[in-house]
């Protein structure tokens, strides 16, 4: 393994000036720091991340705080990770993955031990237990998602609140006066996970402003769930001809189950999704839909941590626009619908 003295050796400079240059404690002139630059990459040093840390008072450690639950669609969950760790490595910076439903137990261990330079959340909910601890700490911190009260804290999420007026605005365009929302497992809502609620909002929001009957139905997603809570929908609402769902594990249930019940998809019945883009292409049918963009959430969150670290941000709620893409999933309302 190369040592600090090798590069030294390397440099002809003593490991001192080795160590300022990896520090930038003391100003080195720029023809040296350049030789100590090229010596390091020619011989492939890596500095110990422990003394790097003692050296700079950093880690270069990100805390992505990722609580994995049943009910949530763990592979968006874990894109967003993948990307966040990947972003992170471009600026110099590793991920340490917290994915254990801990809780503000969470916070008080990563701002304890120091082990983090800064933290990301993931998860929030209107009313996060987690937000105070980490207020109070100081701690560089931004959050994937948009909690009840923002002040105090950046937060990048998909405009999810109006993700679900887009929905209820394209199902009205076509002619739709009655539709259902299948919404995620009934425990999202219970515990007002904040992306969850914002879209129902958004959505009855705008149903109202245009005239539309809505019917929301948290569901499971397993194919027994589904066919429990469509013929539900079906016998309170006879009329109903238009779904919005957000929940990817129930699609295929639903597109199966109106097969089965003889209902055409768009003909009789259109299905608008809330989802990952791969989750509306690759079901039965092609879904309209309003994709989720999790790479671009992580690659934003990672942007402006990075800023918050180097003193150079204010906290701020950024949203990313959503669009619609509409695909073979929805038509005109049946007519007498």
């Amino acid at each position: 393994m190369v040592t600090l003295a090798d590069v030294a050796q390397h440099a002809g400079v003593s490991a001192s000036t080795v160590s300022y240059v990896l520090s930038g404690k003391r100003t080195i002139s720029a023809v040296t720091k350049q030789r100590v630059e090229r010596s390091i990459k020619e011989l492939g040093y890596h500095p110990n991340a422990g003394a790097r840390a003692l050296a700079s008072s950093r880690s270069n450690i990100i805390a992505l705080m990722m609580p994995l639950r049943t009910d949530m669609y763990v592979p968006v969950m874990m894109e967003i990770a993948i990307a966040v760790a990947t972003n992170a490595r471009e600026h110099g910076f590793d991920v340490l993955m917290l994915t254990g439903e801990e809780g503000p137990a969470a916070v008080r261990r990563v701002v304890g031990s120091g082990l983090a330079d800064a933290v990301i959340l993931m998860d929030v909910e209107l009313n996060d237990a987690r937000l105070p601890l980490l207020r109070e700490s100081g701690r560089p911190a931004v959050l994937i998602g948009l909690p009840a009260q923002t002040t105090g804290f950046t937060c990048v999420d998909l405009d999810f609140s109006e993700a679900g007026s887009l929905c209820a605005e394209h199902l009205a365009e076509l002619g739709h006066r009655e539709i259902a929302v299948i919404g995620e497992a009934p425990a999202v809502y219970e515990r007002k996970t904040g992306f969850a609620e914002r879209t129902i909002q958004g959505l009855r929001t705008r149903a109202r402003q245009l005239g539309l009957r809505v019917l929301h139905r948290p569901c499971e997603g397993t194919y027994a769930a589904m066919a429990g809570a469509l013929g539900q929908i079906f016998t309170e609402r006879p009329g109903i001809t238009g779904f919005v769902v957000q929940n990817e594990q129930a699609v295929e249930p639903l597109l199966s189950l109106l097969r089965q019940d003889r209902r055409a998809v768009p003909e009789d019945i259109s299905v608008v999704a809330v989802c990952p883009e791969q989750v509306a292409l690759q079901g039965s049918v092609r879904l309209t839909s309003v994709a989720i963009p999790a790479r671009e959430m992580a690659r934003h969150a990672v942007d402006h941590l990075i800023a918050k670290i180097e003193r150079d941000a204010d906290d701020e709620v950024f949203l990313l626009r959503p669009e619609l893409v509409v695909r073979a999933s929805s038509g005109p309302a049946p007519v007498g619908g």
